[in-house]
Protein backbone atom coordinates (compact mmCIF):
# COMPACT_ATOMS: atom_id res chain seq x y z
CA UNK A 1 0.00 0.00 0.00
CA UNK A 2 1.51 3.28 -1.15
CA UNK A 3 1.14 6.33 0.99
CA UNK A 4 1.80 9.82 -0.23
CA UNK A 5 2.63 12.76 1.97
CA UNK A 6 1.85 16.30 1.02
CA UNK A 7 4.89 18.51 1.25
CA UNK A 8 4.19 22.16 1.82
CA UNK A 9 5.08 24.31 -1.15
CA UNK A 10 7.20 27.44 -0.65
CA UNK A 11 4.17 29.62 -1.42
CA UNK A 12 2.10 27.84 1.24
CA UNK A 13 4.84 28.24 3.86
CA UNK A 14 5.16 31.93 3.00
CA UNK A 15 1.40 32.39 3.27
CA UNK A 16 1.29 30.70 6.67
CA UNK A 17 4.21 32.81 7.88
CA UNK A 18 2.51 36.02 6.73
CA UNK A 19 -0.73 35.03 8.48
CA UNK A 20 1.17 34.32 11.69
CA UNK A 21 2.99 37.65 11.49
CA UNK A 22 -0.33 39.43 10.88
CA UNK A 23 -1.86 37.74 13.92
CA UNK A 24 1.13 38.71 16.06
CA UNK A 25 0.90 42.34 14.93
CA UNK A 26 -2.82 42.42 15.74
CA UNK A 27 -2.13 40.74 19.10
CA UNK A 28 0.45 43.38 19.97
CA UNK A 29 -1.91 46.20 18.92
CA UNK A 30 -4.62 44.78 21.22
CA UNK A 31 -2.18 44.47 24.14
CA UNK A 32 -0.79 47.95 23.48
CA UNK A 33 -4.29 49.49 23.59
CA UNK A 34 -5.37 47.53 26.69
CA UNK A 35 -2.23 48.31 28.70
CA UNK A 36 -2.27 52.00 27.74
CA UNK A 37 -5.95 52.17 28.71
CA UNK A 38 -5.38 50.30 31.99
CA UNK A 39 -2.43 52.49 33.00
CA UNK A 40 -4.14 55.79 32.16
CA UNK A 41 -7.47 54.82 33.76
CA UNK A 42 -5.83 53.48 36.92
CA UNK A 43 -3.74 56.62 37.21
CA UNK A 44 -6.32 59.30 36.46
CA UNK A 45 -9.43 57.82 38.06
CA UNK A 46 -8.56 55.07 40.52
CA UNK A 47 -5.46 56.76 41.97
CA UNK A 48 -5.94 60.53 41.59
CA UNK A 49 -9.71 60.80 42.04
CA UNK A 50 -10.61 57.87 44.31
CA UNK A 51 -7.51 57.16 46.40
CA UNK A 52 -6.05 60.67 46.71
CA UNK A 53 -9.48 62.31 46.41
CA UNK A 54 -8.43 64.98 43.92
CA UNK A 55 -11.81 65.24 42.18
CA UNK A 56 -10.81 68.21 40.05
CA UNK A 57 -7.31 67.10 39.01
CA UNK A 58 -5.89 69.06 36.11
CA UNK A 59 -5.70 67.28 32.77
CA UNK A 60 -2.41 67.25 30.90
CA UNK A 61 -1.50 65.66 27.59
CA UNK A 62 1.71 64.46 29.22
CA UNK A 63 -0.29 61.85 31.12
CA UNK A 64 -1.89 60.01 28.15
CA UNK A 65 1.36 60.23 26.18
CA UNK A 66 3.27 58.73 29.11
CA UNK A 67 0.63 56.02 29.49
CA UNK A 68 0.94 55.20 25.78
CA UNK A 69 4.73 54.95 26.07
CA UNK A 70 4.57 52.71 29.12
CA UNK A 71 1.82 50.66 27.50
CA UNK A 72 3.96 50.06 24.41
CA UNK A 73 6.87 48.82 26.51
CA UNK A 74 4.74 46.63 28.78
CA UNK A 75 2.86 45.12 25.83
CA UNK A 76 6.15 44.27 24.11
CA UNK A 77 7.59 42.74 27.28
CA UNK A 78 4.55 40.64 28.15
CA UNK A 79 3.87 39.40 24.63
CA UNK A 80 6.16 36.46 25.41
CA UNK A 81 4.13 35.51 28.49
CA UNK A 82 0.62 34.17 28.96
CA UNK A 83 -0.50 37.60 30.12
CA UNK A 84 -1.05 38.66 26.51
CA UNK A 85 -4.77 39.01 25.89
CA UNK A 86 -4.04 39.83 22.24
CA UNK A 87 -2.39 36.46 21.64
CA UNK A 88 -5.37 34.74 23.26
CA UNK A 89 -7.83 36.51 20.92
CA UNK A 90 -5.71 35.52 17.88
CA UNK A 91 -5.40 31.88 18.93
CA UNK A 92 -1.60 32.02 19.25
CA UNK A 93 -1.42 30.07 22.51
CA UNK A 94 -0.86 26.35 22.64
CA UNK A 95 -3.68 24.67 24.55
CA UNK A 96 -2.82 23.41 28.00
CA UNK A 97 -5.09 20.48 28.94
CA UNK A 98 -4.23 20.89 32.63
CA UNK A 99 -5.63 24.43 32.77
CA UNK A 100 -8.99 25.92 31.95
CA UNK A 101 -9.34 29.24 30.17
CA UNK A 102 -10.74 30.85 33.34
CA UNK A 103 -7.52 30.09 35.24
CA UNK A 104 -5.17 31.46 32.59
CA UNK A 105 -3.14 34.61 33.43
CA UNK A 106 -4.60 36.53 30.47
CA UNK A 107 -8.11 35.82 31.80
CA UNK A 108 -7.11 37.18 35.22
CA UNK A 109 -5.80 40.31 33.52
CA UNK A 110 -9.11 40.62 31.70
CA UNK A 111 -10.92 40.53 35.05
CA UNK A 112 -8.69 43.36 36.31
CA UNK A 113 -9.46 45.49 33.24
CA UNK A 114 -13.21 44.89 33.67
CA UNK A 115 -13.08 45.80 37.37
CA UNK A 116 -11.12 49.01 36.69
CA UNK A 117 -13.53 49.89 33.86
CA UNK A 118 -16.56 49.30 36.11
CA UNK A 119 -15.11 51.43 38.93
CA UNK A 120 -14.20 54.18 36.46
CA UNK A 121 -17.66 54.06 34.92
CA UNK A 122 -19.32 54.47 38.30
CA UNK A 123 -17.16 57.48 39.04
CA UNK A 124 -17.50 59.19 35.66
CA UNK A 125 -21.28 58.56 35.66
CA UNK A 126 -21.36 60.20 39.11
CA UNK A 127 -23.48 57.39 40.53
CA UNK A 128 -24.67 58.40 44.01
CA UNK A 129 -27.07 56.31 46.06
CA UNK A 130 -27.13 59.06 48.66
CA UNK A 131 -28.45 61.63 46.18
CA UNK A 132 -30.87 59.07 44.72
CA UNK A 133 -32.39 58.43 48.16
CA UNK A 134 -32.13 61.98 49.48
CA UNK A 135 -35.21 63.48 51.15
CA UNK A 136 -35.49 66.39 48.71
CA UNK A 137 -35.06 64.10 45.70
CA UNK A 138 -37.71 61.66 46.88
CA UNK A 139 -40.09 64.53 47.62
CA UNK A 140 -39.67 65.94 44.10
CA UNK A 141 -40.11 62.49 42.51
CA UNK A 142 -43.24 61.88 44.59
CA UNK A 143 -44.71 65.21 43.48
CA UNK A 144 -44.01 64.53 39.79
CA UNK A 145 -45.30 60.94 39.81
CA UNK A 146 -48.44 62.03 41.67
CA UNK A 147 -49.12 64.56 38.92
CA UNK A 148 -48.34 62.02 36.18
CA UNK A 149 -50.98 59.66 37.52
CA UNK A 150 -53.52 62.48 37.47
CA UNK A 151 -53.67 63.21 33.72
CA UNK A 152 -55.34 66.37 32.49
CA UNK A 153 -57.91 65.27 29.89
CA UNK A 154 -58.63 68.84 28.87
CA UNK A 155 -55.94 68.55 26.16
CA UNK A 156 -57.12 65.15 24.88
CA UNK A 157 -58.13 66.50 21.42
CA UNK A 158 -54.78 68.16 20.78
CA UNK A 159 -52.96 65.11 22.14
CA UNK A 160 -54.85 62.70 19.85
CA UNK A 161 -54.19 64.91 16.83
CA UNK A 162 -50.48 64.97 17.69
CA UNK A 163 -50.57 61.18 18.08
CA UNK A 164 -52.13 60.77 14.63
CA UNK A 165 -49.50 63.13 13.24
CA UNK A 166 -46.78 60.94 14.79
CA UNK A 167 -48.19 57.73 13.29
CA UNK A 168 -48.52 59.23 9.81
CA UNK A 169 -45.06 60.75 10.04
CA UNK A 170 -43.59 57.32 10.78
CA UNK A 171 -45.67 55.74 7.99
CA UNK A 172 -44.57 58.24 5.33
CA UNK A 173 -40.95 57.95 6.46
CA UNK A 174 -41.12 54.17 6.03
CA UNK A 175 -42.93 54.43 2.68
CA UNK A 176 -40.35 56.87 1.31
CA UNK A 177 -37.44 54.76 2.57
CA UNK A 178 -38.78 51.46 1.22
CA UNK A 179 -38.14 51.84 -2.56
CA UNK A 180 -34.77 53.55 -2.02
CA UNK A 181 -33.62 50.85 0.39
CA UNK A 182 -34.91 48.15 -1.96
CA UNK A 183 -32.67 49.41 -4.78
CA UNK A 184 -29.63 50.18 -2.64
CA UNK A 185 -29.72 46.70 -1.09
CA UNK A 186 -28.72 45.07 -4.39
CA UNK A 187 -25.69 47.36 -4.67
CA UNK A 188 -24.80 46.65 -1.02
CA UNK A 189 -24.90 42.84 -1.38
CA UNK A 190 -21.39 41.51 -1.84
CA UNK A 191 -22.43 38.28 -3.55
CA UNK A 192 -24.00 40.30 -6.38
CA UNK A 193 -21.23 42.91 -6.68
CA UNK A 194 -18.04 40.84 -6.43
CA UNK A 195 -17.67 40.02 -10.13
CA UNK A 196 -15.57 43.03 -11.14
CA UNK A 197 -13.49 45.82 -9.66
CA UNK A 198 -16.03 48.42 -10.82
CA UNK A 199 -18.97 46.74 -9.07
CA UNK A 200 -16.83 46.19 -5.97
CA UNK A 201 -16.05 49.91 -5.93
CA UNK A 202 -19.78 50.69 -6.11
CA UNK A 203 -20.38 48.19 -3.29
CA UNK A 204 -17.74 49.89 -1.12
CA UNK A 205 -19.16 53.37 -1.72
CA UNK A 206 -22.73 52.30 -0.98
CA UNK A 207 -21.67 50.43 2.15
CA UNK A 208 -19.70 53.46 3.35
CA UNK A 209 -22.71 55.74 2.85
CA UNK A 210 -25.01 53.31 4.68
CA UNK A 211 -22.61 52.87 7.61
CA UNK A 212 -22.10 56.63 8.05
CA UNK A 213 -25.78 57.55 7.81
CA UNK A 214 -26.80 54.69 10.13
CA UNK A 215 -24.18 55.58 12.73
CA UNK A 216 -25.79 59.02 13.21
CA UNK A 217 -28.89 58.70 15.35
CA UNK A 218 -32.29 59.95 14.06
CA UNK A 219 -32.26 62.45 16.93
CA UNK A 220 -29.21 64.17 15.42
CA UNK A 221 -30.68 64.04 11.91
CA UNK A 222 -33.87 65.65 13.28
CA UNK A 223 -31.83 68.55 14.66
CA UNK A 224 -30.11 68.99 11.29
CA UNK A 225 -33.35 68.88 9.31
CA UNK A 226 -35.09 71.18 11.81
CA UNK A 227 -32.53 73.82 10.93
CA UNK A 228 -32.83 72.96 7.22
CA UNK A 229 -36.61 72.88 6.70
CA UNK A 230 -37.85 74.29 10.00
CA UNK A 231 -39.38 72.75 13.11
CA UNK A 232 -42.26 70.39 12.39
CA UNK A 233 -43.23 66.90 11.25
CA UNK A 234 -41.48 67.32 7.87
CA UNK A 235 -38.11 67.53 9.60
CA UNK A 236 -38.97 64.46 11.66
CA UNK A 237 -40.09 62.55 8.58
CA UNK A 238 -36.83 63.34 6.75
CA UNK A 239 -34.77 62.24 9.74
CA UNK A 240 -36.64 58.95 10.05
CA UNK A 241 -36.50 58.37 6.28
CA UNK A 242 -32.75 58.78 6.07
CA UNK A 243 -32.07 56.49 9.00
CA UNK A 244 -34.64 53.97 7.73
CA UNK A 245 -32.98 53.87 4.31
CA UNK A 246 -29.62 52.95 5.80
CA UNK A 247 -31.05 50.46 8.29
CA UNK A 248 -33.37 48.72 5.83
CA UNK A 249 -30.68 48.61 3.14
CA UNK A 250 -28.37 46.82 5.54
CA UNK A 251 -31.04 44.30 6.54
CA UNK A 252 -32.12 43.77 2.94
CA UNK A 253 -28.55 43.33 1.66
CA UNK A 254 -27.72 40.80 4.36
CA UNK A 255 -30.83 38.85 3.38
CA UNK A 256 -29.66 38.88 -0.25
CA UNK A 257 -26.23 37.61 0.80
CA UNK A 258 -27.87 34.64 2.53
CA UNK A 259 -30.02 33.46 -0.41
CA UNK A 260 -29.56 30.14 -2.18
CA UNK A 261 -27.21 30.41 -5.16
CA UNK A 262 -28.78 27.48 -7.04
CA UNK A 263 -31.45 29.43 -8.96
CA UNK A 264 -28.96 32.20 -9.76
CA UNK A 265 -26.36 29.79 -11.14
CA UNK A 266 -28.99 27.95 -13.20
CA UNK A 267 -30.33 31.16 -14.77
CA UNK A 268 -26.83 32.49 -15.42
CA UNK A 269 -25.91 29.24 -17.17
CA UNK A 270 -28.86 29.66 -19.56
CA UNK A 271 -27.63 33.13 -20.58
CA UNK A 272 -30.21 35.20 -18.69
CA UNK A 273 -29.66 38.95 -18.40
CA UNK A 274 -28.35 40.12 -14.96
CA UNK A 275 -31.59 42.03 -14.35
CA UNK A 276 -33.60 38.88 -15.15
CA UNK A 277 -31.40 36.90 -12.77
CA UNK A 278 -32.07 39.39 -9.98
CA UNK A 279 -35.81 39.71 -10.66
CA UNK A 280 -36.56 35.99 -11.06
CA UNK A 281 -33.72 34.42 -9.06
CA UNK A 282 -33.20 36.79 -6.12
CA UNK A 283 -36.45 38.70 -5.52
CA UNK A 284 -38.70 35.63 -4.95
CA UNK A 285 -36.35 34.48 -2.17
CA UNK A 286 -36.42 37.79 -0.29
CA UNK A 287 -40.03 39.01 -0.54
CA UNK A 288 -41.31 37.63 2.77
CA UNK A 289 -38.27 38.67 4.85
CA UNK A 290 -38.45 42.11 3.24
CA UNK A 291 -42.08 42.51 4.32
CA UNK A 292 -41.22 41.44 7.85
CA UNK A 293 -38.27 43.88 8.05
CA UNK A 294 -40.38 46.73 6.65
CA UNK A 295 -43.21 46.25 9.14
CA UNK A 296 -40.74 46.01 11.99
CA UNK A 297 -39.07 49.22 10.80
CA UNK A 298 -42.42 51.04 10.80
CA UNK A 299 -42.88 49.89 14.40
CA UNK A 300 -39.44 51.30 15.25
CA UNK A 301 -40.21 54.56 13.45
CA UNK A 302 -43.41 55.07 15.46
CA UNK A 303 -41.44 54.75 18.68
CA UNK A 304 -38.61 56.93 17.39
CA UNK A 305 -41.04 59.59 16.13
CA UNK A 306 -42.07 60.33 19.70
CA UNK A 307 -38.42 60.87 20.64
CA UNK A 308 -37.32 63.09 17.75
CA UNK A 309 -40.28 65.32 18.50
CA UNK A 310 -38.33 66.41 21.57
CA UNK A 311 -35.89 68.28 19.30
CA UNK A 312 -38.50 69.83 17.03
CA UNK A 313 -39.39 66.85 14.86
CA UNK A 314 -43.12 67.37 15.27
CA UNK A 315 -45.80 65.02 16.54
CA UNK A 316 -46.62 64.16 20.10
CA UNK A 317 -42.96 64.39 21.12
CA UNK A 318 -42.90 68.14 20.46
CA UNK A 319 -46.08 68.56 22.47
CA UNK A 320 -44.54 66.56 25.31
CA UNK A 321 -41.45 68.77 25.27
CA UNK A 322 -43.55 71.92 25.49
CA UNK A 323 -45.57 70.81 28.51
CA UNK A 324 -42.52 69.34 30.21
CA UNK A 325 -40.69 72.66 29.79
CA UNK A 326 -43.62 74.41 31.47
CA UNK A 327 -43.60 71.81 34.30
CA UNK A 328 -47.24 70.94 33.59
CA UNK A 329 -46.95 67.38 34.81
CA UNK A 330 -50.66 66.58 34.65
CA UNK A 331 -50.61 67.27 30.92
CA UNK A 332 -47.36 65.32 30.59
CA UNK A 333 -49.06 62.40 32.32
CA UNK A 334 -51.79 62.28 29.66
CA UNK A 335 -49.24 62.43 26.85
CA UNK A 336 -47.21 59.62 28.42
CA UNK A 337 -50.33 57.44 28.60
CA UNK A 338 -51.12 58.11 24.93
CA UNK A 339 -47.52 57.40 23.85
CA UNK A 340 -47.52 54.14 25.79
CA UNK A 341 -50.84 53.14 24.20
CA UNK A 342 -49.54 53.92 20.69
CA UNK A 343 -46.36 51.91 21.21
CA UNK A 344 -48.26 48.95 22.69
CA UNK A 345 -50.85 48.89 19.89
CA UNK A 346 -48.21 49.20 17.15
CA UNK A 347 -46.08 46.50 18.71
CA UNK A 348 -49.08 44.15 18.93
CA UNK A 349 -50.22 44.81 15.35
CA UNK A 350 -46.75 44.51 13.84
CA UNK A 351 -46.07 41.23 15.64
CA UNK A 352 -49.39 39.79 14.39
CA UNK A 353 -48.67 40.90 10.81
CA UNK A 354 -45.15 39.45 10.92
CA UNK A 355 -46.54 36.14 12.18
CA UNK A 356 -49.12 36.09 9.36
CA UNK A 357 -46.58 36.54 6.55
CA UNK A 358 -44.06 33.96 7.79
Amino acid sequence: MNTTTHEALPGENKGKALKKVKKQVIAYAIDFFLWSYLILTSWKIVYEKLIIGDRYAQFSWDQPLLAIGIGAVVAAALTFTRLSIGKATQGLYETNPEKTVLSEPFTMLGYVILIVTFISGLHISQVSIREFLSESGLHGARRIFTALFRPNFAIIEDALFAAVETIYMAFIATAVALPVAFLLAFFAARNLMKNSKFTLAIYSVVRFFLNVSRSIEPLVWAIIFSVWVGIGPFAGMLALSLHSISSLSKLYSEQIENISNGPIEAMTATGAHPIQVIWYGVVPQIVLPYLSFTIYRWDINVRMATVIGLVGGGGIGTMLMQYQGLAKWNEVGLLVIIIAAIVWIMDYLSSKIREAIK
